[in-house]
């Protein structure tokens, strides 16, 4: 929703009058409109950090559509101890990833407040998630569903001596975010590797572990605090000296490419370079 307008205050107040003792995190209204992929990437990577209990309210595509064979409800889901209030447009799906919820529960009664639906996540979340964090059980308020509508992202490629991809988030410093997690780079053991990005003159063979363990101005990789593989600058970032999206030219989609080179892989001499 940004914030250069009154949407963000006016959700803030709507919580606060249901509410004067609430306690309000703001995680990002920064998401891309609409981008629920974003919007997951970005809570999945964060809502550990909070107590068990704790309400995240989404509010990114939130109008629900009802009567359409496609539509979406606004829904509650209870996983890994975090209650999500949203509407049901994929983004559940996305944050369980192959994992089940310990309850989801769709709002169906939003019919009778038609108003609501001018500003879903005002009128219709924050209500529900005030409940929540107040103790009153979801199902006073929403009926117990046991499907949730399905969304997809792009998940990295593994092949014989190859992981393939792709940069899913380049933060507020220029750093590069990939869907290339720890546990899929150990499957390689200690094998000599190459990260390959943009062109093959950008290229990085070693994983350290935290910027300055290079030279600032020096490209760096790491597995940051999520444990995905980041591509960065040590000490770059945007509007300063330049991040490694604006040095090499990358963005959200680029494919990153990790070759590895077990001992007698190599069919040439020149493959190994």
């Amino acid at each position: 929703m940004g914030l250069s307008d009154h949407y963000v205050a006016a959700l803030k107040g709507s919580i606060y009058r249901l509410d004067a003792s609430a306690v309000i995190v703001d995680v990002s209204h920064a998401i891309r409109a609409f981008d629920i992929a974003q919007a997951s990437f970005c809570l999945s990577n964060v809502y550990a950090d909070f107590p068990k209990g704790t309400v995240h309210v989404i509010g990114v595509d939130s109008e629900p559509v009802i009567n359409s064979r496609d539509g979406s409800y606004p829904a509650v889901m209870l996983y890994d101890g975090h209650y999500f209030v949203a509407n049901d447009n994929g983004i559940f799906a996305l944050i369980l990833k192959e994992n089940q919820p310990e309850g989801f529960w769709l709002i169906d009664d939003v019919l009778s407040n038609p108003a609501g639906f001018k500003f879903p996540t005002k009128n219709i979340f924050v209500p529900a998630a005030v409940k929540i964090a107040q103790g009153i059980a979801v199902d006073t308020f929403a009926s117990a569903h046991d499907e949730w509508k399905r969304a997809f992202t792009i998940n990295p490629i593994l092949e014989e001596n190859l992981i393939k991809g792709s940069i899913v988030h380049i933060d507020h410093y220029g750093n590069a975010i990939t869907n290339i997690s720890r546990e899929l780079f150990a499957r390689f053991e200690e094998a000599p590797f190459t990260i390959l990005f943009r062109k093959r003159d950008y290229y990085i063979d070693t994983i350290s572990g935290s910027y300055n363990e290079v030279q600032p101005g020096e490209r760096v990789a790491i597995f940051n605090d999520n444990n995905l593989l980041e591509i960065a600058i040590n000490k770059g970032a945007r509007g300063v000296n330049g991040g490694a999206d604006s040095l090499f030219g990358l963005h959200t989609g680029d494919v990153v490419r990790i070759e590895f080179t077990p001992r007698g892989s190599a069919k040439t001499i020149d493959s190994l370079f």
